[in-house]
């Protein structure tokens, strides 16, 4: 019973946290707000994060009322899951883990955003949709370092497979650095 109510809590907190990343992002990656994906993200987190603004400004680009509020789901999803265990973490503890967590979750969205595309550029080349638009605009940052570095090889681009292993190397690296091993 507890793993079942342990899963819920953590899939519920974690796959709001990528909606609220994802909208973090957006204006980092210079977003088409037109597209219908953004404009849903926008719609799932603007009951959460509009009051909060109002209290909370933005730093430049950053909108820090995202940063408070996904903490503290983090915060309260590792807490909840903490205490169904039945163990005592110190406020640090918990604070450090959430902080790694959500940067572990933001290279995981960007990881998965690549390998997506890669698998759409392989299935469906040359079409457009919304949902594709959307994650080539997303993952484009990430990935136009890498191109710069590795040039496409007769059609064939390496960069996307390059970019995994750095932010998966970059996971594992930051991962070890995790105080709780929940």
């Amino acid at each position: 019973m507890k793993q079942a109510l342990i899963f819920i809590i953590t899939t519920i907190a974690q796959l709001y946290l990528l909606v609220l990343l994802l909208r973090f992002w957006l204006p980092f990656v210079g977003a088409d707000f037109r597209n219908p994906i953004a404009q849903g993200i926008f719609r799932l987190t603007s009951p959460v994060v509009n009051p909060l603004r109002r209290v909370i400004p933005p730093i430049g680009r950053a909108d820090t009322a995202i940063v408070i509020i996904a903490f503290a789901i983090q915060y309260l999803a590792i807490l909840v899951v903490s205490l169904i265990y039945g163990d005592t973490l110190t406020i640090m503890q918990i604070a450090t883990t959430s902080l790694l967590d959500l940067v572990l979750l933001t290279l995981r969205l960007f990881t998965f955003g690549i390998f997506i595309l890669v698998i759409l550029s392989w299935i469906a080349p040359g079409t457009y949709n919304p949902a594709t638009a959307f994650i080539a605009m997303f993952v484009e940052p990430v990935l136009r370092p890498f191109r710069k570095i590795i040039p496409p090889m007769g059609g064939l681009d390496l960069s996307p497979m390059a970019a995994i292993i750095a932010l998966m190397a970059l996971s594992i690296l930051i991962g070890d650095y995790r105080s709780i091993p929940i």
